[in-house]
């Protein structure tokens, strides 16, 4: 190609591009020729604004002390009526509450005392009444199906049943058809028996007498349920079954006694017949006012023909 043909088709190409940028930039207008609004210029002013005020630093820290002294006067008072306020529900349940730890642990006390709670729990459990008490009282004894203590634990059901010799035995020594057969057993808590059987059925007795109520003869039956009742029901017929029997024990108390009650028990009775007058202890209701109102039910029941459910609705 012609040199000068080229740099003549150059020059033309040069010269059009720099005219396109020409209108390019005239094209681009990013600010208005005259401004709009009113632009005013601001005063920086020279004084500090606010007030501000210096402090002696001896009285910065005596405030500080006064400060902190008085936080902990809050706390302390704050702690002192936490405490007066469980110290006051402690004095009405024996639970424990609030009895604090030591780090993640409990306390000694705290512990040990747990420990012998549970302890006198596992007595309660295991361990027999004193053969003692039952002579005193006149009662003979005759056992369940049950074999030892683990066979009962684990088999409620025969627990609930008497064994071939004590049937023959009862059928044998007690009074048949009376109005009120009463019976004890150990169940769960022999300490239960120990402790309140005594006071419990002789107060009971005395009830009875007095309002002429005629009793079966007392025995009792060496690890027995509360349905045991319904079978003493179908041999001797009385009235009322009222069977006196250990609770399972807890750790505030081990020997807590109740009084399940039934109108003419027989086998399939159903629960909502029974009545049960529990917590008989030292600490909950004591033996001899419990045997005095057992009296007086015993006679509500024999008015009324039922006990349970159907004795509250025939009341209403």
């Amino acid at each position: 190609m012609n040199e000068q043909l080229i740099k003549e088709i150059t020059k033309m190409v040069v010269e059009k591009l720099q005219m396109n940028d020409v209108q390019e930039q005239q094209n681009i207008n990013l600010y208005p020729d005259d401004p709009r609004g009113s632009l005013t210029e601001a005063s920086i002013s020279t004084e500090p604004v606010g007030e501000v005020k210096f402090y002696p630093s001896h009285e910065t820290t005596r405030n500080l002390e006064n400060v902190n002294l008085q936080m902990k006067n809050e706390q302390a008072s704050k702690e002192e009526d936490k405490e007066k306020y469980f110290t006051e529900l402690r004095k009405k349940t024996p639970a424990r509450i609030a009895v604090g730890r030591a780090g993640t642990r409990p306390k000694t006390n705290t512990w040990l005392q747990f420990r012998f709670d549970h302890a006198a729990a596992v007595d309660a459990v295991y361990g027999e009444v004193p053969k003692e008490i039952l002579e005193r009282l006149n009662f003979f004894q005759v056992n369940t199906r049950v074999l030892d203590k683990e066979e009962y634990i684990r088999r409620p059901d025969l627990g609930r049943r008497l064994s071939d010799d004590s049937k023959r035995v009862i059928l044998d020594k007690c009074k048949h058809s009376p109005k009120v057969q009463i019976v004890a057993s150990n169940g769960l808590s022999a300490k239960a028996l120990e402790e309140n059987l005594e006071d419990v059925y002789l107060s009971l007795e005395q009830s009875l007498k007095n309002l002429n109520i005629e009793m079966g003869t007392t025995f009792y039956v060496d690890k027995g349920r509360v349905a045991l009742m319904d079978e003493i029901g179908e041999l001797l017929q009385p009235d009322i079954v009222i069977i006196l029997i250990g609770e399972r024990p807890g750790l505030v108390s081990a020997e807590s006694l109740s009084a399940y009650i039934c109108y003419k028990p027989r086998i399939g009775t159903i629960e909502a017949d029974r009545m049960v007058i529990s917590n008989i202890h030292k600490g909950g209701i004591p033996s001899v006012e419990a045997g005095a109102y057992l009296g007086t039910l015993i006679q509500k029941i024999l008015k009324y023909e039922a006990s349970g459910v159907s004795l509250v609705r025939k009341e209403e």
